[in-house]
């Protein structure tokens, strides 16, 4: 696939790419003989990867450390899931917050639910 190609799949712009590239965030991408970026489908899964990882809030650095450990072969395969196991921690932990934000705007909406019904909002919190 191009980068157009790959662009358009994903609903992320070419300079993106490119940057998930540069950086580090994905391997390199295969090229034909010209130079040209040709997408196979090891660099698509890597794509969908980063895009995963970086929508759930992995830092673009971890994700980069995930890219260099996956090169250096199975002898890492410890520190991987020490970087994915630490992540997942990081997300537990931010859903946490954000169930416990859920809950008070839950609890608060329900109380304007019965004082649009009733017009009177007995006590504020």
């Amino acid at each position: 696939m191009t980068i157009k190609e790959v662009s358009e799949k994903f609903g992320i712009s070419q300079d993106t790419l490119r940057y998930y590239e540069r950086v580090g965030m994905i391997p390199p991408v295969t090229r034909t003989s010209s130079g040209i970026r040709n997408y196979q489908q090891e660099d698509i899964s890597w794509v969908e990867l980063a895009i995963c990882m970086r929508s759930a809030g992995l830092p673009i650095e971890a994700m980069i450390e995930y890219v260099k450990l996956a090169q250096e072969g199975d002898s890492t395969f410890p520190a991987r899931l020490q970087l994915l196991e630490d992540q997942r921690e990081v997300l537990l932990e931010q859903r946490e917050k954000i169930d416990a934000t859920l809950n008070r705007l839950n609890y608060k909406i329900g109380r304007y639910e019965i004082a649009v019904k009733t017009g009177v909002l007995s006590w504020e919190d």
